[in-house]
């Protein structure tokens, strides 16, 4: 798979309102890192949901890890997220859950045994320094703890495609700076495609990456 990301002319909105992206042309590909950046409300976040099939597009042409995403089916859309993982800006924790729990749902939903799970879960939160934090609840660990575990859990089905939608927005400089790594490392050392919203890109990054910028509707790509 050469583009894990093709858009031509991608037009985006929300029920009967004017289109928020007029015009999205992105190519990202297997193993690329690449940060989408835009002023606040400029529908950074919405590209991104359009990614993995939580809005269609209303014209133009959009494909994802081989799927066209604009025609399809519920069974596909499954099938992509499976090979999707997904980090929110609010974490999205369940709180009833431990941290370890927490981790292991992607393979819960994919109907892997306990044993593969725990061993999974293990792992992924040993590379993101919480592993002695297994059996907590996400209320117990601070903001930067629950992202790392956010993080985790979108790395538990070794995933394809990584999108993070503002990934250290609500978190301060020393908290950023370990997730910014962690998501470095999933590139380098997994292989995981990254694409990230931000406002900001990190200066001590140390890793090639491309860079779109959204003004007015229409995405560029940053030479």
């Amino acid at each position: 798979m050469d583009n894990v990301i093709k858009t031509v002319n991608l037009s985006l909105g929300y029920r009967d309102d004017k289109p928020v992206i007029t015009d999205c042309n992105l190519k990202i590909k297997s193993r690329d890192f690449a940060f989408i950046t835009g002023k606040s409300g400029s529908g950074k976040s919405t590209i991104l949901k359009s990614l993995y099939g939580e809005i269609l597009p209303r014209a133009g042409e959009i494909e994802v890890c081989g799927m066209d995403i604009k025609n399809i089916s519920s069974t596909r859309l499954k099938a992509l997220r499976r090979v999707l993982g997904i980090v929110f800006q609010d974490y999205r924790l369940i709180n009833e859950w431990s941290v370890e729990k927490n981790v292991m749902l992607p393979l819960l939903i994919g109907g892997f045994s306990k044993t593969i799970c725990v061993k999974q879960a293990h792992k992924l939160l040993k590379h993101v320094n919480l592993l002695h934090k297994a059996q907590r609840y996400p209320m117990e660990l601070s903001g930067g703890e629950q992202q790392r575990v956010a993080i985790a859990r979108a790395l538990a089905h070794n995933p394809v495609l990584l999108l993070a939608d503002e990934p250290t927005g609500n978190l301060d400089e020393y908290s950023s700076d370990v997730i910014w790594s962690i998501l470095k490392s999933a590139k380098e050392q997994l292989g995981t495609t990254v694409v990230v919203v931000t406002h900001k890109i990190p200066t001590t990054l140390g890793l090639e990456y491309k860079h779109f910028f959204l003004e007015s509707g229409v995405l560029y790509e940053v030479p």
